[in-house]
Order: C-alpha cells, then sequence, then structure tokens
C-alpha cells in the first residue's frame, strides 16, 4: 500500500517533496514518504529527528476526518513522535512558510 501511494502522490505532495529536496538541511537528513508506522501511513517521516509531516486534502475538514486524525496523530506522539501538519492550500500556496517551519524543527533538533 505504501509503495503505491508513493508512487501516486497529490500534487500537493509532489510539490512538497520537491521543494523539501531543495532545503540545505535535506542532505543531511533522510526523509521517507508514505512510511508505515504501526497501522497509519504518514505522508513524510524523518527518523533523525522523529519528525511526521502530513499534508492534508480537502477531506481533512470534514468531521469524521478529523476525528480520525486526532486518534492518529494522538497514536504517533504515543509513540515519541512530533507530528506537524499542513494544508494542501499551504503546500501550494506558500511553500517557503512551510519549509521555514519544518526547518525550525529540524534545526530544534
Amino acid at each position: 500500500m505504501s509503495r503505491k501511494l508513493r508512487n501516486q502522490p497529490t500534487p500537493a505532495e509532489t510539490h512538497f517533496w520537491n521543494s523539501l529536496r531543495k532545503m540545505p538541511f535535506y542532505e543531511s537528513t533522510t526523509f521517507n514518504r508514505q512510511k508505515p508506522i504501526g497501522n497509519y501511513i504518514v505522508d513524510f517521516y524523518c527518523y533523525q529527528f522523529q519528525l511526521v509531516i502530513e499534508i492534508d486534502g480537502n477531506s481533512h475538514g470534514e468531521p469524521v476526518t478529523q476525528t480520525k486524525d486526532i486518534k492518529r496523530t494522538e497514536f504517533l506522539e504515543s509513540q515519541g513522535l512530533t507530528v506537524i501538519r499542513f494544508t494542501n492550500q499551504e503546500v501550494e500556496g506558500n511553500i517557503d512558510a512551510v519549509m521555514v517551519e519544518i526547518e525550525k524543527l529540524v534545526e530544534k533538533g
């Protein structure tokens, strides 16, 4: 399943991934796309910083999906991971600000 998701990213995930790979810190870290963690597949994961990055589409505004996202985040955080979420609109509309947020987390370590 994760391989299929890696091979069929959303436009926002592709834009995020291409921007992430251009960041200065990228060369010294490893980010995985569509990484299985427990029963979940996260959009992006960096083991070195125990960081999960989720890119949320329009369905994440729905109450049912929000409830699932809360449970997912609670599980991931219970595993010692930091979870940060961005909407498709944030990624597509202001990727520079998104990358600044990621860079802050990476520098903080």
